[in-house]
């Protein structure tokens, strides 16, 4: 998500809408091998002008490959950073509130508990996934 978003500090905000839709199969592709053919057909039309993000996607690279061996739904849940710091949030709060804990089965019940207040009734499991 970071690499992404620091792709667009590069680029002029006009070419943005653009660059996404170039950007998209890069990061949406299958394997390495699929994802470095697409980022060269990125690089070939977007590197002559902003060649200092193709040197952050090609420094970047090995810190990017292992995404891709993540499945498409658990891809989502890394990219949605609101997700996963919403999730954050509310056990920084449960522990906040408890203060110590005296072993550590106590403390990761705490965390079970604040992770299942998240929906208490569990019919909205398929929105939370996809959250």
């Amino acid at each position: 998500m970071h690499l992404i978003r620091n792709t667009f500090r590069y680029a002029a905000r006009q070419y943005w809408d653009e660059m996404s839709r170039d950007l998209r199969p890069v990061y949406t592709a299958p394997s390495e091998a699929a994802a470095k053919e697409r980022f060269v057909d990125f690089s070939t039309k977007w590197g002559r002008q902003y060649p200092a993000i193709t040197r952050l996607w090609e420094n970047a690279w090995s810190e990017f490959v292992p995404f891709l061996d993540y499945d498409v739904e658990i891809r989502r849940v890394i990219c949605s950073t609101n997700a996963i710091e919403s999730v954050n949030a509310r056990y920084r709060r449960a522990v906040r509130a408890r203060g110590h804990f005296p072993t550590e089965q106590a403390a990761l019940k705490c965390l079970y508990l604040a992770t299942r207040a998240l929906d208490p009734t569990g019919k909205g499991r398929a929105r939370w996934a996809t959250r």
